[in-house]
């Protein structure tokens, strides 16, 4: 029998340019569904020729998932080989005067507002575009698994290898309402000498139905089940922010969100534990390199400017 090694197809030979840039945007994306759309060709077009490179490689290149592939070890290996030649191919398809291609960023519609959009200046004037998509992490990871994203910024770390995700930022959750509620609740000390039920018949004006900020902090600061029902929901953040400086009632939101109302005295801090509940935030990618320079452009400053938040 001859040895398994000596089958290997060198990247050096005859292979077709057609399969490996297949194989390389089957690569980046994590998925033939989506590779196929990027290349305009059908799914079964590009499962075939995966498979007619996987044969004259005698390698298996991708482990497929219930949902997209993840590269096998060898792929790795090949994509290092063939991505640089390939993108100089691109580039002289595509001259350097023509503009890059848009870096679709996606992530929680609050945090875009408040801590990304203000400071991507620096970005434009480098001539990137930006296509922002809001919208809530688990619908966003499964278009960036489908291709229709760059960079989504994720409220948890996404499962599985067909994603990469980073540390981006912490955010602190605070129990605030406003001046007027919060006198009449008697304030921090009140809350801090009797815990939840301090809060007993005030209203509670929440993201969901279903609280899970709320919810999160009641179990991790007073150690309980909340029982309350919200008075309002609003599936939005900024909206929540407005109805409680408003007066309507009390809350629970991210600190960078409210630091503002907090400073002015618009929102009041109604209780300051010693450990407050932490999320941490994730910038998510395909696997690969992309072929848009602007992505890594985009991804190295919200890594640098995440230190600042």
């Amino acid at each position: 029998m001859r040895d398994r090694e000596s089958n290997a197809h060198p990247v050096g030979g005859p292979l077709d340019l057609n399969l490996l840039r297949t194989f390389l945007t089957v690569y980046r994306t994590g998925s033939f569904t989506a590779a196929a759309r990027l290349l305009g060709l059908s799914q079964p077009t590009v499962t075939t020729q995966i498979r007619a490179l996987e044969r004259q490689l005698d390698r298996e290149l991708f482990e497929r998932l219930a949902r997209g592939v993840a590269p096998a070890p060898y792929a790795d290996e090949l994509a290092a080989r063939i991505v640089e030649p390939l993108d100089a191919l691109a580039s002289v398809a595509h001259p350097e005067d023509t503009p890059a291609e848009p870096v679709h960023l996606a992530g929680p519609a609050e945090f875009l507002t408040r801590s990304v959009l203000p400071g991507i200046a620096p970005l434009v004037e480098k001539g990137v575009r930006l296509r922002v998509t809001p919208g809530l992490t688990e619908p966003l990871l499964e278009d960036l698994r489908a291709g229709r994203h760059d960079l989504v910024i994720a409220s948890f770390r996404p499962r599985g290898r067909t994603l990469t995700a980073v540390p981006l930022n912490d955010e602190e959750f605070v129990l605030v309402a406003g001046p007027a509620w919060a006198e009449r609740i008697g304030g921090a000390d009140r809350l801090a000498a009797e815990g939840a039920a301090a809060l007993h018949g005030v209203p509670l004006v929440a993201y969901a139905e279903d609280l899970p900020i709320v919810r999160r902090y009641w179990r991790h600061v007073f150690g309980k089940r909340l029982v309350c029902q919200p008075a309002v929901t609003m599936p939005d953040l900024n909206a929540v922010r407005a109805a409680v400086a408003g007066g309507t009632g009390f809350s629970v939101l991210p600190r960078y969100l409210c630091a503002d109302e907090l400073a002015s005295g618009a929102l009041v801090l109604l209780h300051d534990p010693d450990d407050p509940p932490i999320n941490t935030g994730f910038l998510v990618q395909r696997p690969g390199v992309s072929g848009n320079p602007h992505v890594a452009v985009v991804r190295d400053h919200l890594l640098r400017a995440a230190r600042e938040w």
